[in-house]
């Protein structure tokens, strides 16, 4: 099937976040004809796939990760066609998972396919092909490839370079790679008051007066100045709630849920000290639950990236620029088994979105970026 069709047939599949709706079974029978040897990893009511297929010698494996689950579509009567509805109209594929991501595993599939093809015409390869899918990337995340990193670690299993098919491109297809990721460190802060009535203040201690100094001293550090790879480190917050919704009533209890986006200049432990001591001197009385969700992490420019540089610019006359913004994604639990990893996809500007899409134009130019990628680290 041309990567069109590949593309249309998994966007029908209505795969909202984890169920896979069996998109891992037909890529699966897209994978085993080409040689791949397919073995499920599903846990936790989440599919999971794990695909590979050697060459001549063991040689470099080359890993292609991804995700067949996509977000909610959303109001049904916005869209203007039926979100797995795959439907072209004015140049552009319609559906939800278009461009992030079901575009880009159809995509590097059609390059496996057009390399194998070329390649046991002539002397074959080294090395080894694989793909991790998953349908948890949009979800929790926890019985995804999370799950699947763990059993190959295990099994003392490794990936040299892997290719992340996330929706990267800004402006026009080849513009972007993602050759990192920031940290994320979540925290949900519980501030302490008495609750009471408003025209009795002296009885009650006001949550919401108690933590405002602190918290508008919070958003106002300079956190670090970020380096030639990463952005500053920012903090956001996210989530303010406070009392019973009468308005004669002193809450009793203030709850914060905020969000560090991080460079390597910082690390967690020293944001959550930072954070502890303003919080202290302030004299709160207060609970603090952190959650990290992603350590930052970088590719240096070496044998993935050079190899993206020159196939985009082959294939679309493109001069890509490296980037680490952006929200998390798979390749935070990935990077603890692949020393390269790289994100390349499509367009990203419709993702998430109510009539998400991509340009039919940009299919083509995929397949044969995915397929210089890896013929350029497949000797």
């Amino acid at each position: 099937m041309p990567v069109l069709e590949k593309t249309r047939a998994l966007i029908a599949r209505p795969s909202v976040t984890p169920d896979d709706a069996g998109c891992l079974d037909l890529i699966a029978s897209w994978l085993e004809p080409l040689g791949f040897t397919v073995e499920r990893m599903d846990a936790g009511g989440v599919s999971n796939l794990w695909a590979v297929r050697a060459g001549s010698d063991c040689g470099r494996m080359i890993c292609f990760a991804g995700h067949t689950d996509v977000v909610p579509a959303g109001p049904l009567e916005r869209w203007s066609s039926d979100p797995f509805t795959p439907t072209l109209r004015n140049g552009l594929l319609y559906g939800r998972g278009a461009a992030d991501m079901k575009s880009s595993i159809a995509a590097a599939i059609t390059a496996v396919e057009r390399l194998l093809a070329r390649r046991t015409a002539s002397a074959g390869f080294s090395g080894s092909l694989a793909f991790l899918l998953t349908s948890d990337e949009e979800g929790d995340a926890i019985h995804g490839t999370a799950h699947v990193v763990e059993v190959l670690k295990a099994r003392g299993e490794r990936i040299d370079f892997c290719i992340v098919g996330e929706p990267t491109c800004v402006d026009r297809l080849g513009d972007t790679i993602k050759n990192g990721r920031r940290g994320s460190l979540s925290g949900k802060l519980v501030v302490h008051g008495v609750q009471g009535h408003v025209a009795y203040p002296h009885l009650a201690r006001n949550p919401i007066h108690l933590a405002s100094p602190a918290l508008a001293e919070l958003v106002g550090i300079h956190w670090d100045a970020g380096n030639a790879d990463f952005p500053p480190t920012s903090l956001q917050i996210s989530n303010i709630h406070a009392g019973t919704g009468a308005s004669n009533v002193i809450p009793g209890s203030l709850e914060v849920a905020f969000n560090f986006r991080f460079s390597t200049a910082s690390t967690a432990d020293g944001l959550q000290a930072r954070v502890h001591e303003v919080l202290d001197r302030h004299g709160l009385e207060y609970d603090l639950h952190w959650t990290l969700g992603a350590r930052p992490f970088l590719t240096p420019h070496g044998d993935l990236c050079a190899a993206f540089i020159d196939a985009i610019f082959e294939a679309t006359g493109v001069s890509t620029t490296s980037s680490t913004t952006g929200g998390t994604s798979d390749g935070r639990f990935i990077v603890d088994i692949c020393p390269q990893l790289v994100e390349f996809g499509p367009v990203n500007a419709s993702i998430h979105k109510i009539d998400e899409h991509i340009a039919v134009a940009d299919l083509e130019p995929l397949v044969s970026i995915y397929e210089g990628v890896f013929g350029r680290l497949l000797t």
